[in-house]
This record gives structure tokens, C-alpha cells and sequence, in this order.
């Protein structure tokens, strides 16, 4: 087997102290969001070297099924080839660099690359050279098979890899935010159940930390979005995410967990009483209620209505992956202003389609209804450390010193749900990953 090494660290390799003064304990500066140098080194030492989320198993369910993904900026095809076994390769041609998969999403046996007709199977393994006779010994010695990243790894249908064959299992990197994953998971029905559907998808004009910084943020609720929390109050009465309006005094939290996830905790909250009666009105909710009732006993009435809404957590796998309600949300940076967001929605398998319609409804009301005003401060927040760059830093010290954020006998510090633990926390991780000397690899060998 064939092994790509890719060397992580740049020639002129900053020095450690350098991080350590880019991110301090209470405070980061603005370059690690502006310049690109650092971003570059963002792509290869934290979107390469540690695990990334590429997609979930229900978005490929059959043999043959593929869609493409992304480890940062490096694009991958993934797979479910003809044994049903998950396999992921680079989508680049190792005849002259060109894609060979121009499709988001779809079924095929083999992959033809456009420019010379080579041809590779849904494993990644080369089968096809038009005038093959036209090569010799020393060409056929080499492995031109598509390149696959050092590890990949499932877990209950979420998955991921690496480039790093040195990285730890996935299930320790995901170390204590994996209690929290399972019980996203079980709130939706197990993993045997939960379907990816349709996704919406946003470009914005702001570096992917600012969305990540926004990801773990519950500080910024009843301001960035106001209308939307007026618009519920004045129709309504009231409804989801009316307890931010004084979110310290309420019993959510913010969790720093390990290797930079975190999870910001509703459920106390939004699921103390009823979460579908926090839930704010939308289209059919009346008729939706009848037929829960009419085909469920009352105890599995009110489980099903609060399934139907979301599961009470902001859960953040970093870097890249956000549960967020029902939803599942992607970050992929695009250069170091740019960042894609995909926001996919979730069905489960063993309801009935009503039920999975009004999910539908109720994972519209928000990113349609808020995504619009977290994209429009991300944007104006690039705009400000772009424009502004003697005013160097950017602060993160809400409840650094107020001794609020307390560590538990888990291991995991919980603090006011306005805290910001959360970027503390990541940039921690992404500081220790920014100085690490990881050695990337990409395997190109003939599989088994």
C-alpha cells in the first residue's frame, strides 16, 4: 500500500508563544479570523488532522449510493459500495488532478473522470485506462488508485475522518460530549430511525469561527433576534426561547466538554413543563394535535408532540458539526472570509407522515425565521476586524471572572448559559492543534 505523506507545517513555522499570545485566556486576536496564512494552517492542522464530520449514513442508505463532503477545503467523495461498507476517497483523478464526481449526490457503480475516460470504482480503486498499452513498467509499479484519508470512523450513523493516522479513536475524540450525542439521538427515535432530509444552505461572508463562535453563544438570544421574539410575544403570548429574554436566572447551561465540543442546555427550560406547548405557533398545529391524539395513548401522545420539536441542546462537535434542535448543521470554510452552511432537516423512520411533516414545520421556523440575523451580525463582524485593524482583539471573557463556571465530578465545566466557556474552550483546542506537528497521510494502495 501506497502512503501520501503531507507535510503539516509550513517552512517559517511560527513559534509556540506566538499562539499563546494570539489566543489568551480571555481574549483572541482579530488575525486568527482575517488572515489567510493562518487559515491555510487552520485547513491542514485542524480540518485535516483531527476528525471531521462528513455525512450521515442515512444520506447514502444503498449499495452504490454516493454524495461528496468535505475536510475543510480538501473535497471527498463518500460511498456505500456493493457490500454495503462505508468507503471515502479524494474526488481528484490521479491522472491529471481532474475531478472525477461533478454530482452532489446520487447512485453509481464506477466513476468516470470527464477528461481522459480513466475509470475507478465506488472503493476508489482505478479498473479502466483508455490505451493502457501506452504505459509501461515503471507506471504500472505505482498505485494510482483515488486517495483515502488515513482513518474513517462511524458513529451511529454519523461519519467522519482523518488525515492523521496518529489522531485517537473517534470515540475518544469525541470523548463526554458522546452522552450528550446519545441522547440527541434517542430523542429522535435511535439511530436506527433518524433520516437526513433536505438541507437549506447559506453562503456567508464571514470566516467559519464566527459562526462557530455564534454556535455555543447564548448571550446574544434576545437582541440579534428581538423580532422574532416580539413578533411571538405580541401574537402570541410568548413561546420557544422566551427564557433568554433573562437567561442567567434560568436553570439552562453552557458545557465546555472535551477536545473543544460543547453544549449549550435548554432542556431544563424548553422541555420543563411541555416542549411542544413552548413551541410557537405554526400551520396545521391544531389538526396535527387531533391526529396525535386519535392515533396514540396519551402517554405516547405527549412523547410524540415533544419529538416533534427540537431536542432542547446546542450540541457542537468540533469543528465543524452542530446539532441543533432536530437539525443538523455542517460548517465548511471556503477561503478565509467565506464559509458554507448547510442546515439539514431530520424524519424519522417509524412515524407516520404527519408527524414527519410537522417536523418539517417546526425546522422551518427556525433557520428561516433566525439564521437570517446570526448570517447578517457574522458578516458585519468580518466587515468590523477587516476595517478596523488597529482595534486588535476580540473578546471572550463573559463569566471569566465571576467564578460561575464550575467543574463537575464528570469532568465537564457548566456554567450560566450566557458564559462564554464556549470559545474558550474550542480555542483552546484549535490552539493546541494550530501548534501540533502532525504528519497528514493519504493511502493510495490496492484494498484487500
Amino acid at each position: 500500500m501506497k502512503v501520501i505523506h503531507i507535510a503539516a507545517v509550513p517552512a517559517g513555522e511560527s513559534a509556540a508563544d506566538e499562539w499563546d499570545d494570539l489566543v489568551q485566556p480571555d481574549r483572541v486576536h482579530r488575525r486568527v479570523y482575517t488572515d489567510p496564512a493562518i487559515f491555510a494552517r487552520e485547513m491542514d492542522h485542524v480540518y485535516a488532522a483531527s476528525w471531521v464530520y462528513l455525512a450521515h449514513e442515512s444520506e447514502i442508505p444503498e449499495p452504490n449510493d454516493f454524495r461528496q463532503a468535505w475536510l475543510g477545503t480538501r473535497e471527498v467523495i463518500v460511498t456505500r459500495d456493493e457490500e454495503g461498507q462505508i468507503r471515502v476517497f479524494s474526488n481528484r483523478c490521479s491522472h491529471r488532478g481532474s475531478t472525477v464526481c461533478r454530482e452532489h449526490q446520487g447512485n453509481a457503480a464506477n466513476f468516470t473522470c470527464p477528461y481522459h475516460g480513466w475509470r475507478f470504482d465506488n472503493r476508489g480503486q482505478l479498473f479502466g485506462i483508455p490505451g493502457k498499452n501506452a504505459y509501461g513498467p515503471a507506471f504500472k509499479a505505482r498505485d494510482m488508485h483515488l486517495a483515502r484519508p488515513a482513518q474513517v470512523a462511524s458513529y451511529k450513523g454519523f461519519i467522519f475522518a482523518t488525515l492523521n493516522s496518529e489522531a485517537p479513536p473517534l470515540a475518544e475524540h469525541l470523548g463526554n460530549a458522546t452522552r450528550y450525542l446519545d441522547a440527541w439521538i434517542e430523542h429522535n427515535g435511535g439511530a436506527q430511525n433518524i433520516v437526513l432530509a433536505g438541507a437549506q444552505r447559506f453562503r456567508v461572508g464571514c470566516n467559519w469561527k464566527l459562526v462557530w463562535d455564534n454556535a455555543g453563544d447564548g448571550y446574544h438570544v434576545p437582541f440579534s433576534h428581538q423580532s422574532l421574539l416580539v413578533m411571538t410575544k405580541e401574537r402570541y403570548g410568548g413561546g420557544d426561547m422566551a427564557y433568554f429574554a433573562d437567561a442567567d436566572r434560568t436553570r439552562m447551561s453552557n458545557n465546555a466538554l472535551d477536545n473543544g465540543h460543547t453544549v449549550v442546555d435548554q432542556r431544563p427550560e424548553m422541555h420543563r413543563n411541555s416542549a411542544w406547548r413552548e413551541q410557537r405557533p405554526q400551520p396545521g398545529r391544531e389538526p396535527y394535535e387531533a391526529h396525535v391524539a386519535a392515533t396514540h395513548s396519551r402517554d405516547q401522545a405527549q412523547r410524540v408532540l415533544d419529538t416533534t420539536v427540537g431536542a432542547g441542546m446546542n450540541l457542537n462537535i468540533f469543528p465543524n458539526l452542530a446539532l441543533i434542535g432536530n437539525q443538523v448543521q455542517v460548517i465548511q470554510p471556503l477561503a478565509v472570509g467565506e464559509t458554507s452552511l448547510s442546515w439539514h432537516a431530520t424524519r424519522r423512520r417509524d412515524v407516520d407522515a404527519e408527524v414527519n411533516t410537522m417536523r418539517l414545520r417546526t425546522q422551518e421556523d427556525f433557520p428561516v425565521m433566525g439564521e437570517m440575523d446570526d448570517a447578517a451580525n457574522f458578516e458585519e463582524c468580518q466587515r468590523g476586524l477587516m476595517n478596523s485593524p488597529e482595534d486588535e482583539w476580540v473578546d471572550m471573557g463573559r463569566h471569566w471572572e465571576t467564578g460561575k463556571d464550575v467543574p463537575g465530578p464528570d469532568g465537564v465545566v457548566s456554567g450560566p448559559v450566557t458564559t462564554e466557556i464556549h470559545m474558550r474552550n474550542y480555542y483552546a483546542q484549535w490552539k493546541r492543534l494550530m501548534q501540533a506537528r502532525p504528519t497528514l497521510q493519504m493511502n493510495k494502495g490496492k484494498l484487500p
